[in-house]
């Protein structure tokens, strides 16, 4: 299948666009390289022709769920819909248990076009105002044919053939990957009728790094804590070279003016003052209650990994309780999902009810460890939305707090459209502290490599 050369450029331009609106990477050179690829591989073979591109334009792994989407838009499997009239639904799912059963991912996917062409339109045109893959899984339920698909793989093979734990795993894979070939199904066709560009840019989930904390799901929270290695080592490469940028010093004036008595008045050579290099500490405020906890959960990982960096590292947790809860980091490491099962079994933070109080934990913090933990070293991040479900925000805790501290910094992951709105005390919290909006990893990164001491 051969397509013309000015629609090849165009679609594989508008391809790497769409990527890169998404947070991928991709240079000059790499687009040179996806051209090749398509040149080489042409359009034949399409899964030939998704890895070979994914090969030249793809840094990590983890940009294939970006990836593989998109390149369904671009790089459809066909035009239109199967054109197959009334679809008998029970006909459909006894199909689809002998294509899971057999793993022929090609009636799979023929399959998907049927279920959406049958049960997935909406609207009152006759062709369908629009495609809804939500609507296509609810009516056909393929979750619920995994019994039929088990008995139907063990019949064939005469027995078990595999351990049952596998075999049912491998099942749920199969009918994940169904489950996706829907969804790229009814994409496909939402695409033609409005615009790949636009589904693109709208239909499509970002990467992890870009996924808003507030709203992320279990899965894309456990994506994210698998990239807080990497991030960690990115970001301690940059704290190591501006540490080693000011360990230089600022110019001393007045041994330069004297050394320049020499060459006339002429300051040739700069004389700087001596820096003693004295890592600062760090401390954590962290509100871990309702779905702020993922982004304090997040932080802490974060920090942790980048304890080296620092003279001591202290982390605090609190719902309307604050307690310590660096031990209990520190062990945690090994397994970050259950971080937060551990703090809240262990560690002290609620008392009457389980909702945020900021003005008390701030009072607590201030009272118990305001002497010990906070110094003219210490940098304190405090992290959480500010909303006080409509208690005291003791601003008198938080001025004590930043009047011992070297630095305070608010990390707030709420919209800063939303400070203020309701109970949220951010105004008045960000009238005595540095408040930054922090509502991605991609953010995040980007705040601890300017604000963290050096």
């Amino acid at each position: 299948m051969t397509a013309p050369a000015d629609d090849v450029t165009a679609r594989l331009t508008d391809f790497v666009a769409a990527l890169r609106s998404h947070g991928v990477r991709i240079g000059t050179g790499e687009t040179v390289d996806a051209a090749r690829a398509v040149t080489a591989l042409g359009f034949a073979d399409r899964e030939s022709l998704r890895e070979g591109l994914a090969a030249t334009l793809l840094h990590t792994a983890g940009q294939r769920q970006v990836f593989d989407p998109v390149f369904d838009l671009y790089f459809p499997r066909g035009v239109g819909g199967p054109d197959t009239g009334a679809v008998d639904r029970d006909e459909l799912r006894d199909k689809l248990v002998a294509a899971l059963a057999a793993n022929d991912t090609a009636a799979m996917a023929a399959l998907a076009a049927q279920a959406v062409d049958g049960f997935g339109g909406y609207g009152s045109s006759p062709e369908s105002d629009g495609w809804s893959s939500y609507q296509t899984l609810e009516r056909l339920r393929p979750q619920t044919l995994f019994a039929r698909v088990r008995d139907t793989v063990r019949e064939g093979d005469g027995g078990p053939g595999f351990v049952d734990r596998l075999l049912d795993d491998e099942i749920r894979r199969r009918i994940d990957a169904f489950r996706a070939q829907v969804a790229a199904e009814a994409r496909r066709r939402v695409a033609e009728q409005r615009g790949r560009d636009r589904i693109a840019r709208r239909a499509v989930a970002p990467t992890a790094d870009r996924v808003d904390f507030l709203y992320a799901g279990k899965d894309r929270l456990a994506e994210l804590r698998r990239t807080v290695g990497p991030l960690a080592r990115k970001l301690a490469t940059r704290l190591a070279a501006r540490r080693r940028r000011a360990a230089r010093g600022s110019i001393d004036l007045r041994r330069t003016l004297r050394g320049s008595l020499s060459t006339g008045g002429v300051p040739m050579r700069p004389v700087l003052r001596r820096r003693r290099p004295v890592r600062p500490e760090l401390v954590l405020l962290c509100d871990v209650s309702g779905s702020v906890s993922g982004f304090s959960d997040f932080t802490m990982l974060l920090v942790q990994a980048l304890h080296d960096q620092f003279s001591k590292v202290r982390v605090f947790a609190f719902v309307n309780r604050i307690d310590e809860v660096t031990g209990l980091l520190e062990h945690g490491t090994a397994d970050p999902e259950g971080l937060q099962a551990r703090i809240r079994a262990e560690a002290t933070l609620t008392m009457w009810h389980g909702s945020s109080d900021y003005g008390a934990a701030l009072g607590e913090f201030a009272e118990r460890y305001g002497d010990s933990a906070v110094g003219p070293r210490t940098t304190v991040f405090v992290l959480g939305d500010a909303r006080t479900n409509m208690s005291d925000p003791n601003l008198a805790a938080l001025r004590r707090i930043s009047a011992r501290a070297r630095r305070v910094y608010w990390l707030n992951p709420e919209p800063r459209g939303q400070w203020g709105t309701g109970d949220s005390a951010a105004p008045a919290y960000a009238g005595l502290v540095e408040m930054h909006e922090c509502r991605t990893a991609r953010q995040l990164g980007a705040l601890i490599e300017r604000l963290l001491p050096v």
